[in-house]
């Protein structure tokens, strides 16, 4: 299949010279090694998790802290990926790649599979965001709609009613799936687009995932004496509360009705230039604080993620300062809500794409 390609313009390659040249040069300007602070997460956040675990079974007499230590599991779970596995899928953690590819292979052992993780979020996602049949982030899942120029039909008129009951399965369809679905199934993203998988990633697939499930509930079941209905109980806890953290970080950074949702042409082109098209598709959030530079690892600045993803979220406080001047200097299309409007603004896009104000507009 031919990948799409975005339009040429030598005016924007200029314009991103230029600012990769100011970035460059302000990183440069920091003395620090600031990746050393995701480095230590890199072992610290994984002790957490396998700490609770402990922990939980250890007092699994105490019913209220074996849930509780579930449920926290469930968000130290979104802080490794946030902070350490969307970091090590771009190398940004260590200089060595093995060292990054041991942190990304912690993704197998909590439930996800980071061989086909990093193919959708490198060679789709990053590749072609919001773009419809070659983003795996917007791939359609029968119960919503995320496109706007894509009509509903059946159930998807009335999502803006009803997502809410559906967002807090998000992991869960990750897990089990979106994964199996991305390995197997030809009519999806991944197979359509990135060819065929080896057949030693889909044994390790399975493999992980009878282990994951293994440690989760059959070793507190046989060996700490937790009742079945306990065991499933507080994972399926740990699962709900993982998924409405993970989403709420997520979800006001692409698919909101500001962002556009580029279409393909008869030629597979794209209408902007790479440049504009991450400028088009993303936005930021204005909260800039403690908790989110340190423990969501700066998914604020997710502008500066797209378009400089080979540094670490440690510079991106500054690479934004140099993006949003850049932006109001040339005219481009920079984006920044607070996170509860940018929230609300996915609602909007849920209920405009369930009453096919597209097509309305398009008439």
């Amino acid at each position: 299949m031919e990948k799409p390609s975005y339009l040429k313009d030598s005016d924007d390659a200029r314009l991103f010279n230029e600012l990769r040249k100011k970035v460059n040069q302000r990183v440069e300007a920091i003395s620090e090694n600031r990746d050393i602070y995701i480095q230590i997460k890199a072992v610290i956040l994984p002790l957490i998790y396998i700490g609770l675990y402990f922990f939980a079974v250890f007092n699994a007499e105490k019913h209220w802290v074996y849930i509780l230590s579930f449920i926290l599991m469930g968000i130290s779970l979104v802080l490794i990926y946030l902070n350490l596995i969307h970091e090590a899928a771009h190398n940004n953690i260590f200089k060595s790649k093995r060292l990054n590819g041991a942190v990304l292979h912690i993704f197998d052992f909590i439930g996800a599979n980071s061989y086909i993780w990093k193919k959708r979020h490198i060679a789709s996602h990053h590749a072609y965001p919001n773009v419809d049949g070659w983003d795996t982030d917007i791939e359609q899942s029968g119960l919503l709609l995320i496109v706007p120029w894509i009509k509903a039909k059946g159930i998807q008129k009335y999502q803006h009613r009803f997502f809410f009951l559906v967002y807090p399965l998000y992991l869960f369809n990750w897990m089990f799936i979106r994964d199996f679905r991305d390995f197997f199934d030809k009519e999806r993203v991944i197979l359509k687009t990135q060819g065929r998988i080896p057949v030693v990633e889909k044994v390790k697939m399975v493999t992980y995932k009878l282990f994951y499930f293994f440690y989760q509930i059959v070793v507190p079941v046989v060996f700490f004496k937790v009742s079945i209905g306990l065991a499933l109980g507080a994972w399926f806890l740990q699962v709900i509360a993982a998924s409405i953290f993970a989403l709420f970080v997520l979800l006001p950074l692409h698919p909101l009705p500001d962002n556009a949702f580029p279409r393909l042409n008869k030629d597979n082109g794209l209408p902007f230039s790479w440049l504009r098209h991450q400028l088009e598709v993303t936005n930021d959030l204005k909260e800039n604080n403690w908790l989110v530079r340190n423990v969501l690892g700066n998914f604020n600045f997710h502008v500066a993620h797209h378009l400089f993803p080979n540094y670490s979220y440690m510079y991106y406080n500054e690479i934004t300062e140099e993006i949003e001047e850049f932006a109001k200097e040339h005219g481009l299309a920079y984006k920044r809500f607070p996170l509860f409007t940018a929230l609300g603004k996915h609602r909007d896009l849920l209920r405009q794409n369930a009453n096919n104000a597209y097509y309305i507009l398009e008439e």
